[in-house]
């Protein structure tokens, strides 16, 4: 495993790769991550793993400030897991002359997690944009346990970049059934029985939900009841009609973030 931090020693090293694989992280990494990592080593001759926190897409600084970092912990994982290149880029070569305000994502960006973290989204295609221009990877890795997120990007790329494809890796979950993240670090034992309890929830009352035989509003009562400080959203969304052009068969998702203390978790089930 080469560990690069200078983006023009990168280019120089894979520019003629032709069957090159990108899995974009933020470190600490966990069975999620490296579940991507896998199914990327099987697919592509060559891969790059990055590792960056992306500050603009923070929508408080304390948020930036206490995400947690492992980096001696991560790099130990990945040689394990005996990938081609770890990319740990500095900010000045990612952002030589700031994000870019005037980047373009669909209008989806704006709602459930984009209506409350004004500006997130944006920020995450733009980061992935100049990973692109950098890497000029064949194939990206995305979990589908952000999948706001993973469709915004399938989208820009898709526009932007059609020789580019977006792989959508299924959601990693804990046996208790919470969804793989780097912010469950931050969860008390308590906590994670409440996240488990939610999913469990949700998983079970999804065919009622959809159907219209129980309400949103005593879902929330039950979560809110179970310890919950805050939900920020909790909607059903048929995946198949959220970009244009819409599939013609239904494909329900229940999307829901909430708080337990300061921590913000989403999952879709």
């Amino acid at each position: 495993m080469k560990i690069i931090s200078d983006k023009n020693k990168l280019i120089k090293i894979i520019h003629s790769e032709t069957n090159l694989g990108f899995v974009p992280t933020m470190g600490a990494i966990h069975k999620g991550h490296i579940s991507l990592i896998k199914r990327c080593i099987n697919e592509c001759k060559k891969i790059v793993v990055s590792i960056y926190i992306n500050k603009p897409q923070f929508h408080r600084k304390n948020d930036f400030k206490k995400y947690p970092r492992y980096l001696k912990k991560d790099i130990s994982k990945l040689k394990k897991l005996k990938i081609d290149f770890l990319y740990l880029p500095k900010t000045g070569q990612i952002y030589p002359s700031g994000p870019d305000k005037k980047i373009k994502i669909n209008t989806l960006g704006k709602k459930l997690c984009g209506k409350n973290r004004p500006g997130h989204f944006e920020s995450v295609v733009d980061v992935i944009n100049r990973f692109i221009k950098i890497i000029n990877p064949k194939k990206i890795y995305l979990g589908e346990k952000d999948m706001q997120q993973l469709i915004l990007v399938k989208d820009f790329v898709k526009r932007n970049y059609p020789k580019i494809k977006i792989i959508s890796c299924k959601t990693v979950r804990e046996k208790s059934g919470i969804a793989l993240s780097s912010r469950n670090f931050f969860l008390s034992l308590k906590e994670k029985k409440v996240a488990s309890k939610i999913y469990k929830l949700i998983k079970n009352k999804k065919n009622k939900l959809i159907k219209n035989t129980i309400s949103l509003n005593k879902i929330k009562k039950i979560i809110l009841k179970i310890g919950v400080k805050k939900i920020d959203y909790i909607k059903i969304l048929d995946i198949n009609k959220l970009i244009k052009p819409y599939r013609k068969e239904k494909k329900f998702k229940i999307f829901i973030a909430y708080y337990l203390k300061s921590t913000r978790l989403i999952d879709n089930v």
